[in-house]
């Protein structure tokens, strides 16, 4: 099959290059801030700052990590006062991670470089071109997502 694009750069883009540059921005930019978080964490503290006390694996589908993967966060920023985990009254076998306080400020400090650091990402491309690649990557990320097996 012949294609009419640049396969490599398809690729890289999906393979997490963006991604990968993304996050090391972001890291180096929370640590200018005098943040302790990583990219990660902070997608954690942004999904529980729209809607807090929900379990475990409901944030894995929010940020589409795996069990383990949430759990090592989770722990990691229980440890630092981020977050807590609480009983889930309707299912015993569940908690409900929480965001504390401490999180919710730090959650606010991490917004206003998160978002600096996405407009300076984003330098250079008009509203439509967001607009179109926002819609691209859902196509994507659709396809993948209903594909069985």
């Amino acid at each position: 099959m012949e294609l009419d694009f640049d396969v490599s750069l398809i690729f890289a883009i999906l393979n997490g290059k963006v991604f990968t540059a993304m996050n090391k921005k972001l890291q180096k930019k929370f640590i200018e801030g005098g943040l302790r978080i990583t990219p990660e964490q902070w997608t954690v503290l942004f999904f529980l700052s729209e809607e807090d006390l929900i379990t475990q694996r409901q944030l894995c589908d929010r940020v589409y990590k795996d069990k383990p993967s949430m759990t090592r966060i989770i722990n990691m920023m229980e440890a630092e006062n981020l977050v807590e985990r609480r009983l889930n009254f309707e299912d015993h076998r569940s908690n409900l991670i929480h965001l504390t306080a401490y999180g919710r400020a730090v959650r606010d400090r991490a917004e206003k470089i998160a978002l600096i650091t996405l407009k300076e990402s984003l330098r250079g491309l008009g509203l439509s071109d967001i607009h179109i690649a926002q819609e691209v990557l859902r196509r994507i990320f659709l396809n993948i997502a209903n594909q069985k097996g």
